[in-house]
């Protein structure tokens, strides 16, 4: 325990330093990157050198406000910081020189501000606009406010406190018993109980045992698992450690898809980091315990997600489902015992393990407790990446956090759980956000991407687009699932064709069938879940497309494949 005391008094030291002088932070995730922040940044770093400023320029993760970027976070010494939302290069010099060299805030194009401020021109206070208030941040918690890259930040903010309690103030039994007690179930769309599924790892007496994180997310409208590696890569290595001291497991593997270079980039670092630290390695921290972690890339593929294709992608082979039996718990990547959880479930370990079963147990509903992390894309005013309590109904998120839809249009379709999930209807808007509520629903949580769709969006052609891309990301192993996207989607091309029959209805309800019950997988299981839903709430689009039909089935369909996507 004296070695974690050590590191926290060095990063406390550390993080008070930055403290004591002015702080620019700039998000560097995903949005941010893609609405300008590098040049944003590079921009403010040549004003910084020119008028010899001593700041602290942080790249750091983004608060989630996808709508609000590139945002820009100046914080003083007295603790006061000003955003500036949408930042554009020609506003740069004028924050530096108004604001930082001359404390004066430019309130005319402030987007928000925290601190005792005054003048601020009816500038909202941040933590009060909706969009953080009516939030929970758990996995969030971190976002928007230290550098990922800088471990001694995340210590100071109590990182890696979680994991000292585990080594030196529990045994591996209350670990697990702690995991078991929150009723944390699986985030990457399963909702399996997490400490089920660690308790079968668990009782295995195997020398070398591996935890494998899920970061695939190959989900269209889903980013949530590459924010957390781009904000907080220590959250995660630290569940990990914590997942593996309940298990006694020896190995980590964190599986992230080839081509997404920041959250490659930093998670690489902050697993350097750890082990420079001797927080990863041999006697973890003094500890008799004994972990390491590595970085696996594979290629793009969707069936990746998939536990035993996952397994079968860092085994450097072609990414496949296997047959089960045997389990991953007794027979995982290269044939040790294995546990494979989404990044989401792993890094709530680390909240769960530092505050106990009984606080998590007391957010969310009651099977389904703590928080989820949904991304927010298409018709919505707000879009991005929001954290929000178990139970949290989706006409809160969507009217409330969000602010609705844009031009004052109607409400459409909500498409929910990535392109294996569901189509629901505004008539499902008061819908509780949790695992069960969803699934009654007809539709699934799963990754937690919403994608809104106005008055305007085609339901038929947008499930035809799902349908599409789960055709083409098919591994082509079990027929059911090969042949069965290629049937659906050559029906749906007729249906949007008007060259469709009666019997085209029927006929996809029946490849439907077989597909979930003849599918190896879930991605030919689920692979019918947007026609079921779509025919559910949208049957008078699809009765209408069939009164229009010239009745032509014999026409040339375009079928994509990985040569010609389609």
């Amino acid at each position: 325990m004296q070695k974690f005391i050590d590191l926290k008094n060095v990063a406390t030291e550390k993080y008070q330093q930055i403290s004591n002088k002015p702080r620019v932070r700039i998000g560097t995730d995903i949005s941010g990157v893609a609405a300008g922040s590098i040049e944003i940044s590079n921009e403010f770093a040549k004003h910084v050198s020119e008028n010899n400023l001593d700041i602290t320029l942080s790249h750091v993760g983004g608060f989630g406000l996808s709508y609000a970027e590139p945002l820009i976070d100046v914080e003083m010494p007295d603790g006061s910081r000003v955003f500036y939302s949408n930042v554009s290069l020609n506003n740069v010099k004028n924050i530096v020189d108004s604001h930082i060299i001359n404390g004066n805030p430019l309130y005319d194009i402030a987007f928000a501000y925290t601190g005792n401020l005054t003048n601020t021109n009816n500038t909202p206070e941040f933590y009060e606009l909706p969009e953080n208030k009516l939030q929970k941040k758990i996995l969030t918690e971190n976002f928007g406010e230290i550098d990922p890259t800088d471990i001694y930040e995340y210590i100071a903010n109590d990182g890696y406190s979680a994991l000292a309690k585990a080594l030196f103030e529990m045994e591996a039994d209350e670990v697990h018993k702690e995991i078991l007690d929150s009723k944390l179930r699986g985030r990457g769309g399963a909702a399996f109980p997490t400490g089920v599924k660690l308790g079968f790892l668990k009782g295995s007496d195997a020398k070398e045992k591996y935890i494998l994180c899920n970061c695939e997310e190959g989900d269209p409208g889903a980013w949530n698992d590459k924010a957390i590696l781009e904000s907080d890569p220590h959250r995660l290595i630290e569940g990990l450690i914590l997942a593996a001291i309940a298990t006694n497991a020896s190995n980590g593997i964190i599986f992230i898809r080839h081509g997404n270079d920041i959250p490659i980039e930093r998670t690489k670092q902050a697993i350097k980091l750890s082990y420079d630290h001797g927080l990863l390695g041999e006697n973890i921290l003094g500890s008799n315990f004994s972990f390491d972690a590595e970085v696996v890339l594979v290629g793009e593929s969707y069936v990746a997600g998939e536990e035993t294709a996952l397994m079968e992608a860092v085994e450097g082979k072609r990414a496949m489902p296997r047959y089960k039996p045997p389990f991953p718990a007794a027979f995982g990547v290269w044939g040790h015992p294995s546990n494979i959880n989404n990044i989401k479930t792993i890094a709530n370990l680390t909240s769960i393990i530092a505050k106990g079963s009984e606080w998590f147990t007391s957010i969310g509903t009651e099977t389904s407790t703590g928080t989820a992390i949904l991304c927010l894309s298409g018709n919505i005013n707000k879009p991005g990446l929001y954290e929000i309590e178990m139970g949290t109904t989706i006409r809160t998120v969507i009217e409330d956090i969000c602010g609705g839809i844009p031009n004052n249009k109607e409400l459409k379709l909500l498409q929910t759980g990535g392109p294996l999930g569901g189509v629901l209807n505004s008539s499902k808007l008061d819908t509780s956000i949790d695992f069960d509520s969803m699934a009654k629903a007809g539709a699934i949580l799963g990754s937690g991407g919403i994608i809104v769709a106005d008055q305007d969006v085609d339901v038929i052609d947008l499930t035809r687009m799902l349908i599409a891309f789960c055709q083409f990301e098919s591994c082509g192993k079990c027929f059911p699932c090969r042949l069965g996207n290629s049937h659906l989607l050559e029906i749906l091309n007729r249906i949007c064709g008007k060259t469709s029959t009666d019997s085209d209805i029927e006929l996809m309800r029946k490849v439907g069938t077989n597909m979930q019950q003849g599918s190896l997988c879930g991605h030919g299981q689920l692979g019918f879940n947007p026609i079921k839903s779509a025919l559910e709430y949208f049957k008078d689009d699809f009765d209408t497309a069939l009164d229009t039909s010239i009745g032509e089935p014999n026409v040339t369909i375009n079928i994509p494949t990985r040569a010609n996507r389609y």
